[in-house]
């Protein structure tokens, strides 16, 4: 089985790509989803996170507040730090044992979303690897479309490679400007690269 990671900048278009993969059949996890999932109301990550942090990360049903816990990290090299200790080996776990499970699924390739692929020395985990990128105001204008402020934004590109550091060392580069059907069209071109004919 073809193993395939996904990187990429914040919004620059791996849900997009993943999903497109999904439609096609092909596996996928995207590790931003086992995320969420880690920190539900009542898993030990949220117990864990609580702890470090305080319980003002909590909204008022008691669920992870994903936007206090951001401005409470991303300007502090620390506290990211601290969150990355008690969230990334758990992550890892996940989708490794999703990697040695997929061969069951009888499809010739699979794919996981790493969004920090690169930064956490992952790359030599695949078989190849695809960086999704787009101009850095698509980017912004992208991310402002999910109510984020210019320094929410600033935060968390500072906390990734850039999308120019990506593409140069991935197997492929993608580019999400435009319509969806020219960044499907690219993806067809991958996926007939690691499936010749």
């Amino acid at each position: 089985m073809i193993t395939l990671g996904i990187t990429g900048g914040i919004g620059a278009g791996k849900s997009a790509m993943a999903g497109f993969l999904a439609d096609e059949g092909i596996p996928v996890l995207d590790t931003d989803q086992v995320a969420r999932d880690l920190v539900e109301p009542g898993r030990p990550a949220l117990a864990a996170i609580v702890e470090a942090f305080g319980p003002a990360v909590l909204d008022a049903r008691g669920a992870l507040d994903r936007g206090a816990l951001g401005r409470r990290v991303f300007h502090d090299t620390a506290a990211r730090a601290t969150l990355e200790a008690l969230l990334h080996p758990r992550i890892e776990a996940t989708w490794t044992g999703w990697l040695l499970e997929a061969p069951q699924q009888q499809a010739p390739l699979c794919a996981v979303v790493i969004p920090l692929l690169y930064e956490k020395g992952y790359a030599d985990r695949f078989g190849s690897v695809v960086a999704v990128a787009c101009s850095a105001a698509t980017q912004h204008q992208r991310l402002r479309q999910r109510d984020w402020s210019d320094e929410s934004i600033q935060g968390r590109l500072a906390a990734q490679w850039s999308m120019a550091e990506k593409l140069q060392r991935a197997d492929f580069g993608l580019w999400s400007e435009g319509c969806l059907e020219v960044l499907h069209d690219q993806i067809r071109c991958v996926l007939r690269s690691l499936r010749p004919a």
